[in-house]
């Protein structure tokens, strides 16, 4: 039986357990106009796919803004595709499952839209939207654009633990996306693509283990609903100062309470993710930006290394 409203069961499970209730009111099965037309002002849109053995990927799409179009509130043309170095290339395939992520750093913004792929041409591929609505701005850290770079992209490396390179470009982030996937035979299930974020240092790695604090949010528990049901989750990292990618593949477990907790300013949750495989990608993105401008609500939360 499916729920009454825009959640699957794992997501009302997720809501149950962090002790909330969302009617999720803002989630609309179309695109509203202010939607539409912030998509096509972007020039770069996040988006978690699914590969052939059911393992979500996450990767980002770049482009001169406008490379996004809105034909009718129920449908995205974007005119853009993974390069074949990507891992989520072959992933982008007609009738597939993805979620999309909107996000504006100059002004901190984000919408989300999930739906199915519809037509793929050669550089180019529909979206038919499921689900559509915003996120709070909450630790989003300011960024402005600057010159493109025009350093050509490194020859990607593959690896099945992290390497010294990978925990390095960790260790300094502020900002990472994760895809995780729904219960596909549900009418509200499919692929989402989330933002997290924190101060630097905000992710510990621990071997190939990274442990994630999560912070007050929308309460719609999207991501965790789904880890619920499928633990295969992706996380991608990116260097904003040289363009270069990080994406992971592995399994997540949620810690919904314990001491450890108390450890991290802010932390309602925590949660693992152990990594399987990864692919590190230079200079992937011409778009490069400014040092971060920190979101109030992320300078309210703690650190690893004040913790330990």
């Amino acid at each position: 039986m499916l729920p009454d409203g825009p959640f699957h069961a794992g997501e009302l499970a997720a809501q149950a357990l962090a002790g909330v209730a969302s009617r999720g009111a803002g989630i609309r099965p179309f695109m509203p106009d202010q939607h539409r037309i912030f998509f096509g002002q972007l020039p770069w849109l996040f988006a978690g796919v699914l590969d052939r053995e059911g393992w979500p990927l996450a990767t980002a799409l770049a482009a001169e803004p406008g490379f996004v179009t809105s034909p009718t509130p129920t449908m995205l043309s974007i005119a853009a595709l993974p390069s074949e170095d990507d891992p989520a290339f072959d992933a982008f395939r007609p009738d597939s499952p993805i979620g999309l992520l909107g996000l504006e750093l100059e002004t901190r913004r984000r919408n989300r839209a999930n739906g199915r792929i519809g037509s793929v041409a050669a550089n180019a591929f529909t979206v038919e939207i499921a689900q559509s609505f915003g996120n709070c701005a909450k630790y989003i850290q300011v960024r402005n654009r600057l010159q493109d770079g025009d350093e050509p992209a490194a020859t990607p490396v593959t690896f099945s633990g992290l390497d010294a390179p990978a925990r390095a470009l960790i260790a300094e982030a502020d900002t990472l996306f994760i895809a995780s996937a729904a219960a596909l035979e549900a009418e509200t299930g499919g692929i989402d693509i989330s933002h997290r974020g924190g101060r630097p240092g905000f992710v510990r790695v621990d071997g190939d283990t990274l442990t994630v604090p999560d912070f007050a949010g929308n309460n719609y528990f999207n991501t965790f609903g789904n880890l619920l049901r499928e633990p295969r989750a992706a996380l991608l990292f990116v260097d904003f100062a040289t363009g270069s990618l990080l994406h992971l593949q592995g399994e997540a477990e949620i810690v919904w309470q314990g001491p450890e907790l108390a450890r991290l300013d802010g932390t309602e949750r925590l949660w693992r993710f152990h990594v399987k495989r990864g692919w590190r990608r230079g200079n992937t993105l011409s778009l490069r930006w400014s040092a971060p401008e920190f979101a109030p609500t992320t300078l309210q939360t703690g650190l690893w290394s004040v913790a330990a």
